[in-house]
């Protein structure tokens, strides 16, 4: 009998996640010096890793015959006592993506739905559809989240409402009131997960510790892969009631963040040096990449996040001959955005010979 007739269901209708093109496939399939490739297709930080979380990780990796600290204890009390929440409120992942995991696991069963924005992360959909449930996708004109409709999309079949804000990949920001309005009209059985990963990008990031002490059924992501610049340890935190992170604890597997990523979100929070000059830099950015959008005449979209949206006609071809010319950056096909890329915001340099390839191609 062949394997297909025997593997579930969901898994023969899962989509494969795309990640941005790394450097090493783009230098063999062109064959071209990976040291001269630069890659603006997965929002990291141009400026490399935080240089305190580097010199943490370093001097854990002599204890590496050692597992991991499973609860990571000194995270969870550095972190309980920054944004004042108590350690049992936390949850831990391999990537905030993990933890997208753990909720859709506790909450999605065969038929439940959940509701996100078309063009949200993709990310929602594959956890959704891995656990047996339907996904509920609502359109978001002119790149932005539609709050209306989306609430009109809850039933009472509705499990889990996902928002990422900045939204990946069309960067549209929505302000506190309105998020905190929109949580507090979805039904009490619901539950609001609210993905901050790029939150630290923005001057006054959306807060909703409120609504969690007040017994809302919201959890809040975050992770340490974007302006922290620890993507490739994999480190990631939610906050939640204290209820809802056992539970969410119990989908977790031990162990699932190293030692080496513990040590390093744990130094890197104390970065604010490295934080402050990301910001800077990512602001710089965004005003050059946006002037020169304008100065080319070409239709773009920019609020929030470490990345901006460019319309160009035939932006899969663009995108093939940038990676041909030692640049990488990402086509939206996948999320219903085929005339559109997104670019991750680099420094001045980069940006410079980033606009320099697509203005040959446009």
């Amino acid at each position: 009998m062949g394997i297909d007739k025997i593997v579930k269901t969901q898994i023969k209708v899962l989509p494969v996640y795309e990640t941005g093109k790394p450097i090493e496939y783009v230098a063999r399939e062109f064959g071209l010096d990976p040291d001269g490739i630069l890659k603006m297709a997965s929002n990291e930080n141009p400026l490399g890793p935080s240089p305190k979380g580097v010199e943490a990780a370093r001097k854990v990796l002599e204890k590496a015959n050692y597992y991991p600290d499973g609860g990571c204890y000194e995270l969870r009390q550095k972190l309980s006592q920054r944004l004042n929440l108590r350690p049992s409120q936390f949850v831990f992942g391999n990537g905030s993506n993990e933890i997208l995991e753990f909720v859709a696991q506790c909450f999605v069963g065969d038929g439940d739905e959940t509701v996100f924005g078309a063009q949200s992360f993709i990310v929602y959909k594959l956890a959704t559809i891995f656990m047996g449930g339907k996904c509920v996708s609502v359109p978001m004109p002119g790149l932005k989240y539609d709050l209306d409709a989306m609430r009109d999309a809850v039933t009472d079949k509705t499990k889990i409402v996902f928002m990422t804000n900045p939204n990946n990949p069309t960067g549209c920001v929505v302000p506190q009131n309105e998020v905190v309005d929109f949580a507090k009209s979805l039904p009490e059985n619901v539950v609001f997960c609210y993905d901050a990963a790029y939150c630290e990008y923005e001057d006054e990031p959306v807060d909703l510790r409120p609504l969690v002490e007040s017994g809302r059924n919201v959890i809040c992501l975050h992770t340490f892969s974007k302006i922290y610049g620890l993507a490739g340890f994999r480190c990631g935190y939610a906050y939640c009631s204290d209820e809802m992170a056992d539970f969410l604890n119990r989908a977790r597997e031990p162990f699932n963040v190293n030692s080496v990523a513990q040590a390093a979100a744990l130094a890197a929070l104390d970065d604010f040096e490295f934080v402050e000059k990301s910001k800077a830099v990512n602001k710089a950015g965004r005003r050059q990449f946006e002037e020169a959008f304008e100065s080319m005449g070409l239709e773009y979209f920019s609020q929030g996040g470490n990345f901006v949206m460019v319309k160009v006609p035939e932006a899969v071809e663009k995108f093939r001959l940038m990676q041909k010319a030692g640049v990488i950056v990402r086509p939206n096909v996948g999320y219903g955005l085929p005339d559109w890329l997104r670019i991750t915001i680099g420094t001045r340099e980069q940006n410079e010979r980033c606009l320099a390839e697509l203005k040959k191609l446009v």
